[in-house]
């Protein structure tokens, strides 16, 4: 009987989302019996196996790579490390690194699998995602298998319900949702479909404060996470989206506080400010409406946007409440009555859920792509 290649998992990026993603291996590595974790870095130190027949522990991981005195190796050094095993490799990518996603073509073209919630290496340069996609399974038969379902939707299956979209021949005819949990969070409590909400401001100082926003909250209200995000899945559907600076995206930061020196000195002044969102929310109720931060994409008419816009109360994306997101797709087969997709989209447990739920696909599609004996 065939006996099943060995799959080696290996880890960059071993805080946040990586230490919910490697809690989690605990739990799911036990069921299979040919895989087994090889490598863990952080920035400034890794943690690799002796030899390829070893594997780490996933219940004293920490404290071995604290103990560790093994610097993180460059992508590059990790290839050649890479090159050295017959054992089919799975990298998880847990990273926001541009550098490490810029070398995922390098990986995917020497048949390392890929897996990863960054969206740098899906949303930045249009060359650099066609040569992650070109140098993929399948568009490249020999090439390494890619993942990244938690680049848009942390544990929600935006990616996979796309794809299973366009894979069946259904005809994608417009995307429009909240894509942001930290924007989700602030406009159900400013805008809400019952009382008033409270001033802008302290809303934005409560998301802060639970933990919803950035450090500093511009990183949010700028709204270029969700032009990312809309990025990555307009270019999936046929857009070729240069970057997020090629379609309007609307920012939440005053013109005078965009040159504030820190997050602290921008939630000081963002009081004086408070009236402009308070018009803003003033005329969606005189309408008898909400308003809420959304992203779409308009696949006739490739046009993509990102910003404020008034819904009836009724709509689903009115009635979200906490941090959901939710993302509507309208298709041929779907009519008017969009398939839509809804729950937290934001959170270390479940970006690293996404994250896990790849390394469980690839683990069967390497398993399925090559054995021996």
């Amino acid at each position: 009987m065939a006996e099943e290649k060995k799959v080696s998992i290996a880890v960059i990026g071993a805080g946040g989302v990586g230490r919910c993603f490697l809690s989690q291996c605990s739990q799911i590595l036990p069921q299979y019996p040919n895989v087994s974790l090889v490598f863990i870095s952080r920035s400034n130190r890794s943690l690799r196996v002796p030899t390829w027949n070893h594997e780490l522990s996933l219940e004293t991981w920490e404290k071995d790579l604290v103990a560790s005195a093994d610097p993180a190796p460059s992508p590059q050094e990790l290839l050649d490390w890479f090159g050295t095993t017959e054992n089919e490799i799975i990298l998880v990518d847990n990273t926001s690194s541009q550098d490490i996603a810029a070398f995922y073509p390098n990986f995917l073209k020497d048949k390392i699998t890929v897996i990863t919630p960054n969206k740098k290496a899906f949303s930045s340069d249009l060359d650099l995602w066609k040569r992650i996609v070109d140098n993929a399974y399948p568009n490249n038969p020999d090439g390494g298998f890619l993942y990244h379902e938690a680049s848009v939707g942390a544990g929600l299956p935006i990616i996979s319900t796309l794809k299973d979209l366009l894979e069946t021949g259904d005809e994608v005819q417009k995307i429009e949702g909240v894509f942001s949990g930290t924007m989700s969070f602030l406009f159900n409590s400013f805008a809400p479909l019952e009382g008033q909400g409270g001033k802008w401001s302290d809303e934005v100082s409560k998301a802060k404060d639970a933990g919803y926003t950035e450090p500093d909250p511009r990183d949010d209200l700028n709204g270029v996470d969700v032009a990312r995000k809309l990025v990555i899945i307009a270019r999936m559907v046929g857009l070729q989206i240069e970057s997020t600076s090629a379609f309007p995206v609307q920012s939440l930061i005053p013109t005078e506080l965009e040159s504030c020196t820190s997050g602290d000195e921008f939630m000081e002044k963002l009081p004086a400010f408070d009236d402009e969102m308070e018009t803003v929310k003033a005329k969606a109720e005189e309408k008898g409406k909400v308003v809420r931060f959304v992203g779409s994409i308009d696949v006739g008419r490739k046009a993509v946007e990102v910003g404020l816009k008034e819904f009836d109360k009724g709509h689903a994306i009115a009635g979200l409440k906490g941090s959901d997101n939710i993302i509507s797709f309208y298709t041929k087969r779907y009519g008017s009555n969009p398939l839509i997709v809804q729950g937290a989209g934001a959170g270390g447990e479940v970006t690293a859920m996404g994250v896990s739920a790849d390394m469980i696909k690839a683990i069967k599609d390497c398993h399925g792509r090559k054995k021996v004996g």
